[in-house]
């Protein structure tokens, strides 16, 4: 099988069933909460945050490069009474007016974007002043070991997970770019060690800055 094929047609169906389970789904419950208005969410995935969106929430502007991913969504998206439109592709480029949405939504997606800075500031482009950005990513971990074992292992996690990093600093990329940080937990999900490269989480919100 070719890479391409690989990235475009095994990897979404991968990623849906490696990011489901109670102990997730109660994670992406947290960061959904608090949800208002129009929401922009990129990294829409296979619509597993869908289930947690407050009733606060009015739409969803989902941004997903994945065609497998929006497919499987689709069964999600049918049993919710939500308006859920896919308004484009890329994350790093939103064909969204300025200022016009109240909340933004990114789950498990920072680690892929090629350029997840620019992704972020185009998130505070198209949310209102004073609106928030609710965001739950893997990333680097403070623990020395676990942060050798992420960078011998990102070359070969990028080649077969779609380009995935495993050693990005999120709440950092996340205040650099647009947006004030005002409150975030960081913390390695239960589990065997060897999973640890893989498992250092960060959650939170930020305001527009």
């Amino acid at each position: 099988m070719s890479l391409r094929l690989w990235d475009e047609h095994v990897v979404p169906r991968l990623t849906d069933v490696s990011l489901r389970g109670r102990e997730i789904g109660e994670l992406r419950g947290r960061t959904c909460m608090g949800l208002t208005g129009r929401v922009v969410e990129i990294g829409f995935g296979s619509g597993r945050n869908i289930r947690w969106t407050p009733p606060a929430v009015t739409s969803i502007s989902a941004v997903e490069p994945s065609d497998v991913a929006w497919s499987i969504s689709e069964r999600r998206r049918s049993r919710s009474t939500l308006p859920i439109e896919r308004v484009g592709l890329d994350g790093q480029h939103l064909d969204l007016p300025d200022g016009s949405h109240d909340s933004a939504l990114v789950t498990f997606s920072l680690c892929t974007i090629p350029d997840p800075g620019l992704a972020l500031r185009e998130l505070r482009r198209v949310v209102r002043p004073g609106g928030w950005l609710h965001f739950l990513e893997h990333g680097l971990s403070p623990d020395e070991a676990v942060r050798r074992w992420q960078h011998r292992l990102e070359p070969m996690q990028r080649a077969i997970a779609a380009g995935c990093h495993l050693t990005r600093e999120i709440p950092e990329l996340v205040g650099a770019n647009g947006w004030r940080v005002e409150d975030v937990q960081s913390f390695a999900l239960p589990g065997p060690g060897v999973s640890r490269p893989w498992t250092y989480v960060h959650l939170g919100k930020a305001v527009s800055a």
